[in-house]
Order: C-alpha cells, then structure tokens, then sequence
C-alpha cells in the first residue's frame, strides 16, 4: 500500500468517524422539542456546592481544633466562596438550536476535523511535552511515597514543573498524611513556612497519632513562633508526651518553650525529666548529658537576668474589652521617652489576658539589639516609658483600630509598673 492509499485510507476513517460523532452529539438536539425559553445544566454547579461545603467544613474543624488561627480561616473561606462564584458563571445556559445550526454542525465538523489533520501534520512538540510533564510527576510521585530522597538534576532544573506536580500529586491522594509530610518538607525548602505548617497541620489531622508528624508539627510551629509555645503547639506536645511519657524531642520542645516563656521552673522540670530518661537508656550518653547540662545552667542565667528586670502589670479597661477578638496580639515594650528602638519588647497572645489583666516580665532577655539593653539604660540613667497595645493585626506597628493606653514613665531604679489600655486609635 502506498503512501498515497494509506493517506487516503485516513482521510476517509477521519471522515467516517468525524460524521458519525457530529450525529451522536447532534441526536439529542434533533429529538428536542423547540421551547421558548432556556434550560440550565445544574449538575455541575450542584458538585461544586458539594466540593465547597466539604473543604468548607474542613477548615471548621481546622479552626476549632486550633490547627489554624481565624484569619487564615477567614482567608481561605473567602478564596472558596471565589472559586464557587467563579463555577458559576461558567454555568451557561444550553438554548436549543434551528434546523439551520443543526445542518451547518453536521456538515463541517467532519470537514474541520480533516482541515485540522491536514493542518497538523507533526505532532512530535505534542507528545513530547506529555512524555516530560509524565516523567516529572512520576519523580513527585516517587519522593512523596520516599523512594527517593533527591530528584534528578533535570527536575531539579525545570523546579517550578516539579512543585506543580507534588502538589497534584498530594491534592489527588487528600488522605495520605505521609505526602503532605514529604510537602511540607519541600516547603521548608523553599523557605514557605506558612505553607508547611498548613501542610503539617493536615497530616497531623489525619494521622495524629503518628509521633513524628505530630512533633514535627510542633517544632516547626514553635520556630515559626520565634521561640514560642503556643496553644497549638503545647497541645499536640501533651499530646505525644501523654501517649509515650519517654519521647525525647518532645520533652525538649516543652523545656525550651518553658524557658522561653519565663517559666523557668518548669524548664528545669523538663529537663530533670530528659536527663532522667536519657541516662536509663544503655550505652554512653555523654554528650547529651553535657548538652542538658548547658542548657539547664543556660535556664539558669535567664532566670537570673529575668530577676534583673520590670515587673509590667497590664490591664484593659472594662468596656473595651469587648472590643478584644480572640486572635489579637499583646505588645509590652519599654523604650526611651525621647524614641529610638525598644530596649525591651515583648509580642503575646491575648489569651495571656485573664480577667482583664496580665503581669509581664520584661529584661535583657527581650531585647530588640544586644548593645541596647535595659541594664545599660538603667546604667546610662535613661528615663524609660512603659507602652502598651493591642493590636488586632499583629503588625509592630500601630494601626486604625488597635487599642493602646498612655505612656508610663518610669525611674531607672523602678522594677514594677502599671499600665491601663484605655483607648482606641482612632
């Protein structure tokens, strides 16, 4: 057979089934009966209901369970509602068409689907571009199930491919908190904590009896947190300690928490208990052993350059507590009257707040700089100012909105202040 008769052969199989699909699909059309007004198609706009509900849901018991706060809850059902009216203006309406529609539709969608093959005649780009994004998603594939633990130079070369194809790979198997793990690493990466913790977050969701999840979780949250225990954190940490009394990593995290939260007998606690269970195990442990030793006496200077510093009592007048939402930030910092940088600061969750009152520390240990320190303005003799503000974005900054009160001034020699947040910026 020729090239000429194989070409031919072709064109006329190409034409036979272009016909015989345009009367397939054309069928209905001819069977319907001609109306006056118009129908809508609503099955597809009823799964994107469905869709958005669930991932709606899900993200309710995200925030009920403390996994994400409310602003990223609120953020993420903004996008949803987006994408939801998004579907729906892709819903048209399906008018039924005249005889003339119908006859113009049966002869040149054959006729085009030949055009298009005469047209088309390398396909090579084509399948060429199916075989790498193939390739690419087998190697997404291949490091979220761990049979590799590097991908190849040319993924890694073409990365933003191979991001795409991690995160369809983990979208289409939602329920495998292992991939989200693996994510989350990528993420860690490429330096997107916020994104890590979300994935995070999912796997612990999933599987949150898995102690590698859960105090990974837990660390990458605290770091995030500038060294910070925070409810989420604290919880999923009781939650590994309570289920193995013994693991390690997550009786350091408490111990490291505790000292960065001023509590620094229960730091020491932590670490009686770390020491405990390291030196039970067999084997020589020395150096770890040396380690907790450095850091208990390290526990030990803090709370010593902690005594040095200014007791801050600060309250919220009663009416504008109602003002004070659950995800806004507490900032207590002790400058000099005449401006400049902080010589201490502190950033806290409102719920330090207890009854409308909260008694802060404020030392060496919350310097903004090294070289700018409360004991060498205490030194200098630099009249100090104590401030005070709720802040309802959690921005340094003050902003529209926040509550404040006004500056205390305070002696070089004073270690207790109080502090009333009795106003709102305008």
């Amino acid at each position: 057979m020729t090239i000429f008769s194989t070409f031919g052969l072709f064109i006329a199989l190409s034409l036979l089934i272009a016909l015989l699909l345009a009367v397939i699909t054309i069928m209905p059309w001819l069977r319907a009966t001609r109306t006056s007004g118009t129908s809508v198609d609503n099955q597809l706009l009823d799964i994107n209901v469905a869709v958005f509900r669930e991932r709606l849901a899900e993200l309710k018991t995200d925030k009920d369970s403390g996994t994400i706060d409310d602003a990223h809850y609120q953020n993420q059902k903004l996008e949803l509602e987006r994408q939801l009216l998004d579907a729906q203006r892709e819903v048209t309406p399906m008018v039924t068409p005249g005889i003339k529609s119908r006859l113009i539709l049966m002869v040149w969608v054959p006729v085009l689907a030949a055009l298009a093959y005469l047209m088309v005649g390398d396909r090579t780009p084509v399948f060429d571009l199916w075989t790498a994004e193939d390739k690419v998603g087998k190697v997404a594939d291949d490091l979220l199930t761990g049979k590799i633990d590097q991908p190849p130079v040319w993924a890694i070369e073409n990365g933003q491919q191979l991001i795409s194809a991690m995160q369809t790979n983990v979208y289409r198997h939602a329920d495998d908190p292992d991939r989200w793990m693996r994510l989350s690493e990528l993420f860690l990466s490429l330096e997107a904590t916020d994104s890590a913790i979300e994935a995070l977050s999912r796997a612990y969701r999933l599987s949150p009896d898995n102690e590698e999840i859960a105090t990974t979780y837990a660390q990458i949250s605290f770091f995030a947190n500038k060294g910070q225990l925070d409810a989420s954190s604290r919880r999923v940490l009781q939650d590994v300690l309570a289920k193995n009394p013994q693991h390690e990593g997550a009786q350091m995290l408490m111990a490291m928490g505790e000292a960065r939260g001023s509590n620094f007998a229960e730091a020491q606690g932590w670490i009686k208990r770390l020491r405990e269970s390291i030196a039970a195990k067999p084997g020589d442990h020395s150096k770890a052993l040396a380690s907790l030793d450095e850091l208990s006496a390290n526990v030990i200077e803090q709370e010593q350059q902690a005594a040095q510093g200014i007791e801050v009592t600060v309250s919220i007048d009663a009416s504008l507590l109602p003002l004070v939402k659950a995800n806004d930030v507490l900032f207590v910092a002790i400058r000099d009257v005449k401006g400049g940088p902080p010589f201490a600061a502190k950033r806290l969750p409102i719920s330090i707040i207890k009854q409308g009152k909260a008694s802060i520390r404020l030392s060496d240990l919350d310097a903004m700089m090294p070289e700018r320190t409360l004991q060498s303005a205490r030194s200098d003799k630099t009249q100090l100012a104590v401030v005070a503000r709720v802040s309802h974005s959690g921005t340094a900054s003050a902003e529209s909105g926040d509550l404040s009160g006004n500056p205390v001034v305070i002696s070089a020699e004073q270690t207790q202040v109080n502090i009333e947040i009795n106003q709102q910026i305008p």
